[in-house]
């Protein structure tokens, strides 16, 4: 690695990222059905119908994971909640095992000096929720209020940060408007619908927690560059749609009380009624917000129905996901969001790492380099007044991807998903090296 910790601010902090459903195990520990169970129990859904019943049985080796996590380093651990571990049905009944999974695990990460960063939600809704419309239904606001209190009556005297739901794109627009992940729909009404609940779902969350107490509470929104494919005012218009709502939709329910003119031009006769009354609620003061980055989009125009356009092929070195390498857009967005939304308030960048097709005993060079130009373009922003206060690598382990099965590999620990071995990968070492300089 070109950096080292002392190029950036005292207290800067450095973190790995994982995610419940990802890598504990379902399986276990009296966890309730969720929506990705389903979703990959249906035949095409996920590459070979791999699920996350045993994932990387982290539910029964986090101790070594996070003794991994604090030899590489690290300052905290970006980890979250699953919502069916604890609540089975997703309202009522508490599964007491899930609970105290929890609490071990959080006492693990401070017993080897590691800040607890949670994400209360990382995209596995029980099923029972699932059934009633998931986030087409206004009242999941008020039911993940109700799980936030539960959790974080149990474990919020000790963390660090939380922030309520990660990706709300994902959670929005790529589950219920593209159909990629659970639920599966390809449904513009539907895609309205979650798209502004799970801001209601984030504020109720947000006011839960504060009535306990707990302070150091953010949103964590992911971003993608949006490039027009050529200089043609439909080529600019359609990456602007696509930077609407992808981008911009999110950050303006959070911070300035309005959804972009743009998107409501597709969006809104689709809207939940009245859903102009909840934007004083969506508007809940943050203590810090934080960037999840990875690539950019090359978008041109078609005549097709809202948001007309097209993901076309862009000329940049890819990762194994086919997701273009462009480290300039983290540097955009960071100075973007600061100037234009979040003013002073402390910024994270809450993932960022590639996908490699790795094997054990190659020299994982790809990663090295992606990591490395994303942390340099990160200290460009703090060189141009950006309040950047964290870096947060995804992932410490190679994990369920999703609809992609075990073959993409994020992590910067190579997992075995036979043996579940972990074997640290070179990005791991030479991060290590860089942290202890």
């Amino acid at each position: 690695m070109e950096f080292k910790r002392s190029d950036f601010p005292e207290g800067f902090l450095f973190s790995a990222a994982t995610s419940s459903y990802q890598i504990e195990g379902h399986g276990f520990g009296g966890a309730g059905k969720t929506h990705w169970d389903t979703f990959a129990a249906t035949p095409g859904n996920v590459v070979r119908a791999e699920h996350g019943q045993i994932a990387c049985d982290h539910y029964h080796r986090f101790e070594e994971d996070l003794d991994l996590a604090a030899a590489m380093g690290l300052d905290a651990y970006r980890f979250s909640t699953s919502w069916a571990r604890v609540m089975p049905e997703g309202r009522g009944a508490v599964n007491a095992e899930g609970l105290d999974f929890y609490d071990r695990l959080v006492d693990a990460m401070l017993e080897r000096g590691l800040k607890p960063q949670a994400t209360l939600y990382h995209w596995e809704l029980p099923v029972a929720l699932a059934d009633l419309g998931g986030w087409r239904n206004p009242d999941i606001a008020h039911w993940f209020a109700d799980f936030a209190t539960v959790i974080m009556e149990r474990i919020g005297d000790r963390m660090f940060s939380v922030a309520p739901i990660n990706e709300p794109w994902c959670v929005g627009w790529l589950s219920h408007f593209e159909g990629h992940h659970a639920p599966g729909l390809r449904d513009i009404r539907a895609t309205a619908h979650a798209m502004h609940h799970v801001l209601t779902g984030h504020a109720r969350a947000i006011q839960a927690m504060r009535a306990l107490g707990l302070g150091n509470l953010g949103a964590v929104c992911n971003f993608e560059f949006s490039q027009p494919v050529d200089d043609t005012p439909e080529a600019v218009k359609a990456a602007r749609t696509y930077d609407g709502y992808y981008n911009r939709f999110f950050l303006g329910g959070l911070f300035k009380g309005a959804y972009p003119s743009d998107v409501l031009e597709g969006l809104e006769p689709h809207m939940p009624k009245g859903w102009q009354d909840d934007m004083a609620l969506i508007g809940q003061p943050l203590d810090w917000l934080g960037l999840n980055y990875y690539t950019r989009k090359v978008i041109g125009p078609n005549t097709g129905a809202w948001p007309s356009h097209d993901y076309l092929e862009g000329p940049l070195p890819k990762t194994q996901m086919g997701w273009e390498i462009y480290p300039e857009g983290l540097h955009y967005f960071l100075t973007w969001v600061h100037e234009h939304y979040t003013g002073d308030l402390p910024l994270f960048v809450t993932e960022n790492g590639m996908s490699n097709a790795d094997r054990l005993g190659r020299d994982d060079v790809e990663r090295i380099a992606y990591l490395d130009s994303h942390v340099a373009a990160a200290k460009l922003a703090i060189a141009d007044g950006v309040p950047l206060a964290g870096y947060t690598f995804w992932s410490l382990l190679d994990n369920y991807e999703w609809a992609l099965g075990y073959e993409k590999r994020f992590g910067l620990v190579h997992v075995d998903f036979d043996t579940l071995e972990r074997t640290p990968k070179a990005s791991y070492h030479a991060l290590s090296r860089a942290l202890a300089a």
